[in-house]
């Protein structure tokens, strides 16, 4: 499991030095995700110890809200100030979110059913139906 994260952090170190270097809009974390992406998909896949590390760390998800929700608490005057603004930026984000999960679950889900391959039934073996 300590393989699985060193094999993390150094994707994550990996897009950080490539964000700095390039200058590509994007964070170093998200270049991380992309190029930890393309080792997968070139090595065909996840192993089983790379996945149950995943699974342990979800176990934990939880626990990364916790700075975010002092950082509100530390910022409340602040977002009562300009809570409208906040609030639309929330609702429109989520709508935006939900939307575009909608479209590329339904992208994924035409490339399954393009790839199934049908299955044929045999209607002489067992008599006429």
């Amino acid at each position: 499991m300590l393989r699985t994260y060193l094999v993390l952090f150094s994707c994550q170190a990996a897009g950080d030095v490539i964000h700095q270097a390039s200058g590509i809009p994007l964070s170093g974390p998200i270049i991380g995700m992309i190029v930890l992406l393309a080792a997968l998909t070139v090595r065909g896949g996840a192993s089983d110890e790379f996945c149950q590390s995943g699974q342990t760390t979800l176990g934990y998800l939880s626990l990364f809200f916790v700075p975010p929700g002092v950082g509100i608490i530390q910022y409340l005057p602040l977002l009562r100030a300009h809570w409208l603004p906040v609030l639309l930026a929330l609702i429109v984000s989520t709508a935006l979110a939900m939307a575009s999960g909608a479209l590329v679950m339904q992208s994924v889900e035409r490339l399954r059913q393009r790839h199934r391959t049908p299955i044929m039934l045999n209607a002489s073996a067992g008599g006429e139906a």
